[in-house]
C-alpha cells in the first residue's frame, strides 16, 4: 500500500530544487491525493503534471474535453485555462514546476519552450511509459525495503520531470539523442586522436575506429567543434609536442616521432608557424621562464 501523506510530506522537503547539469526546476508543490474531487475551471503561471492511478474523470482544457482513466497522463500548460471533473474521485500523483531558465541549458530552455506551446494534453494508457514507473517510485510504500533512499529522491524526481518531455513532447527528445549521440562521437573521436598521435591518424582511420563514414566525421568536427578534421589534429599534435619539449629529455627527432610529423624537417616547419619559433628556441626560451 502506498503512504500518501508521507509521500507528499517527504517530496515537499526534499525535493523542491531539483538540480542538474542541463536544467534546474524549481516545484512549487507535489501531491498525492487518493480521492481527488472535481475543481473549479482555474489556470497556472507553470507547469501542472497529473498522473491517474485509479478512478475516472473528465479533463477540460480551454472547452475541449478529455476522458480521464487509469494510466492516463494530462499536462495542463502554463497560461492554459482548465478543469478537472469527477463522480467519484480521483486518485491522482501530481507535480507543480517550472524551469530555472537561467540556470538550465539553451536546449532544456528550447524544450520547455515547446512543451508550452505545443505539448499533447493528455496521454492515456501511459501505465508503461517511464514517466508512470518514476512515479511509482516515488511514493513511499507500508513495506520499508520496498522505498528508496531519501538521497535518491530528489534525483529520481528531476528524472521525471525531464520524462514528461518524451510523453508529452515526442520527437524533441530524439532530436536532443542525436545532438548527444554526435557529441559523443565527437569526444570519442578526440580521445583516440590525443592517445595514438604517433599512428596514422587520417581520417579514413579515425572513421574507421569509430565504424562511421568519413563524411559523417568531417561534419561533425565542423559542426561540433568549428573546426577542421584537419586542423584539430595538427593542433594536437604541436599542443603534445611542446609539451614534450618543456617536460621531457627527448630530442627533437625522437619528438616530431612521438607526434606523428613525418620528418623532422615538416615537424619544425609547423611547428614554427605555429609558435612563431622553431622547437628548439621554443625549448630553450620557455624553459628559462619561472613556473
Amino acid at each position: 500500500m502506498y503512504l500518501c501523506k508521507e509521500t507528499s510530506l517527504l517530496l515537499n522537503e526534499i525535493a523542491l530544487v531539483l538540480d542538474g547539469s542541463e536544467a534546474c526546476f524549481q516545484v512549487h508543490y507535489w501531491g498525492i491525493a487518493p480521492a481527488l474531487p472535481s475543481n473549479p475551471v482555474h489556470k497556472h503561471s507553470f507547469f501542472e503534471i497529473c498522473y491517474v492511478m485509479a478512478g475516472e474523470g473528465t479533463y477540460t482544457e480551454e472547452g475541449v474535453d478529455y476522458p480521464l482513466r487509469a494510466g492516463t497522463h494530462f499536462c495542463s500548460r502554463p497560461g492554459v485555462t482548465h478543469q478537472i471533473r469527477t463522480q467519484h474521485g480521483l486518485f491522482l500523483l501530481f507535480v507543480a514546476f517550472e524551469l530555472d531558465e537561467k540556470r538550465s541549458s539553451d536546449a532544456m530552455r528550447a524544450a520547455f519552450g515547446r512543451l508550452a506551446e505545443q505539448a499533447d494534453v493528455v496521454v492515456h494508457d501511459g501505465a508503461q511509459h517511464p514517466a508512470a514507473h518514476l512515479w511509482k517510485a516515488l511514493l513511499i510504500r507500508d513495506d520499508a525495503g520496498c522505498n528508496l533512499p531519501l538521497a535518491a529522491t530528489p534525483p529520481l524526481a528531476q528524472a521525471l520531470l525531464l520524462s514528461f518531455l518524451t510523453l508529452f513532447g515526442g520527437s524533441g527528445h530524439m532530436r536532443h539523442l542525436d545532438r548527444a549521440h554526435a557529441n559523443l562521437l565527437v569526444q570519442q573521436a578526440k580521445l583516440y586522436i590525443r592517445d595514438n598521435l604517433s599512428q596514422s591518424l587520417g581520417l579514413k582511420d579515425v572513421a574507421h575506429y569509430l565504424n562511421v563514414s568519413e563524411r559523417h566525421l568531417s561534419r561533425l568536427f565542423a559542426a561540433g567543434i568549428h573546426e577542421s578534421f584537419t586542423d584539430f589534429i595538427r593542433g594536437e599534435r604541436i599542443r603534445q609536442a611542446a609539451h614534450l619539449l618543456l617536460h621531457s629529455t627527448l630530442s627533437i627527432k625522437e619528438i616530431a616521432e612521438a607526434t606523428g610529423f613525418s620528418s623532422v624537417h615538416y615537424f619544425s616547419r609547423v611547428f614554427t608557424e605555429s609558435k612563431q619559433m622553431p622547437p628548439g628556441k621554443f625549448r630553450s626560451l620557455q624553459g628559462q621562464l619561472p613556473s
